[in-house]
């Protein structure tokens, strides 16, 4: 079956690794009914993985990662994928893997992402996805054991940080702190790093997002009860924070703070049921949880607003610095709510060219 000329092709930098695709996918083909003439991309995410979809002679189709192995472990994909398994998530099966060459197929999971089916005008109209996402975070946490994964560790948080400095503010902004603001800077990452590490610790996706959820249909289009999950090989045993803030503080969507609340008071409850917020008074107190939240998610917006930069700066993809003012938003959001952020967030709103707002909704730190 020749591809669509209404599909986009599928284009190789290097001739000898074109070659050695084509060489692996047609052994593939023979082996699982696949149609070479279909290969066409699926996807590409911020790293130097792609993806591509190929259909069988069977109906359906099978996704093939391509991940150049000079820039590109899959490893942590296959050890994560298993994890995610056995612990009743539904993640992509593992059909070939040649691990020299970086050539992966997998099942597909389906064409359309948890992000494309959101009504961004109507909040309430994704709850049910929402709760489906929870299930799904619930599921991977209440697997966690330690020693299994990468510690998500001081040096990690902090190497996480300077991202911010070094790609947001000095290679995107142009700047160069005085001592001053170096100060201030350190003080600030201090005390986000000591808030973050006395977060009980569990397995954390580190990107759970709805880019990264799946919407498979079962026949009839009905849609199915459980999410897939992708994009979990940076995978870590860190803060019990991370995935929810991650999910309800989007790096391509906004909900305002009532909706955030909602879902994350739908977490809370069932991670406190399920025996996860034995820690100080998060079981007993959604506002102490959410505090940790916060902080949490300010350690990932001053990273991604980092990452973004990089990705732009030294990567070549410029779409993702343009998502860089939700993340200050974000930054400046939390910050204004807690006393201890107040030099940092003068200090920020004098690099961004804003004028800080007055008062704090929270007085502790």
């Amino acid at each position: 079956m020749p591809i669509s000329p209404s599909q986009p092709a599928v284009t190789w930098a290097d001739p000898a690794r074109e070659a050695a695709f084509h060489v692996w996918m047609q052994a593939q083909a023979t082996r699982l009914g696949l149609l070479p003439g279909t290969l066409r991309p699926a996807s590409a995410d911020a790293s130097f993985r792609r993806y591509l979809r190929v259909d069988a002679t069977a109906g359906g189709s099978l996704i093939v990662m391509d991940a150049p192995p000079a820039q590109e472990n899959c490893r942590p994909f296959v050890h994560v994928a298993g994890l995610m398994r056995d612990a009743g998530l539904l993640v992509p099966d593992i059909l070939a893997w040649d691990e020299p060459q970086g050539f992966m197929l997998l099942s597909d999971l389906g064409h359309q992402t948890m992000l494309d089916g959101i009504d961004a005008a109507q909040p309430q109209a994704n709850h049910a996805r929402y709760m489906q996402a929870l299930d799904a975070l619930l599921a991977w946490q209440l697997s966690s054991r330690p020693g299994v994964l990468p510690p998500y560790n001081e040096a990690l948080l902090r190497r996480e940080l300077q991202l911010f400095p070094d790609w947001y503010l000095q290679q995107h902004k142009g700047l160069t702190l005085s001592d001053a603001q170096a100060q201030t800077l350190q003080n600030t990452f201090d005390t986000i790093v000591a808030h973050n590490l006395a977060s009980p610790q569990v397995h954390v996706h580190r990107d759970f997002m709805p880019r990264n959820l799946m919407l498979p249909l079962q026949p009839g289009d009905t849609p199915a009860r459980q999410l897939g999950v992708l994009d979990f090989q940076d995978a870590v045993h860190g803060p019990l924070t991370y995935d929810v803030a991650s999910l309800m503080r989007d790096a391509f969507l906004s909900w305002d703070e009532d909706f955030v609340i909602d879902v994350t008071v739908r977490y809370w409850e069932k991670a406190r049921a399920a025996g996860l917020l034995d820690f100080e008074d998060w079981h007993s107190d959604f506002g102490a949880f959410y505090r940790g939240v916060e902080w949490m998610g300010l350690q990932r917006h001053l990273k991604v607003a980092g990452i973004f930069a990089r990705l732009t700066l030294r990567d070549g993809k410029p779409k993702y610095l343009a998502d860089a003012p939700r993340f200050i938003g974000y930054i400046r959001h939390t910050a204004h709510r807690y006393r201890a952020l107040g030099p940092f967030l003068k200090m920020l709103d004098e690099i961004e060219g804003l004028q800080a707002a007055s008062g704090y909704a929270f007085g502790r730190v």
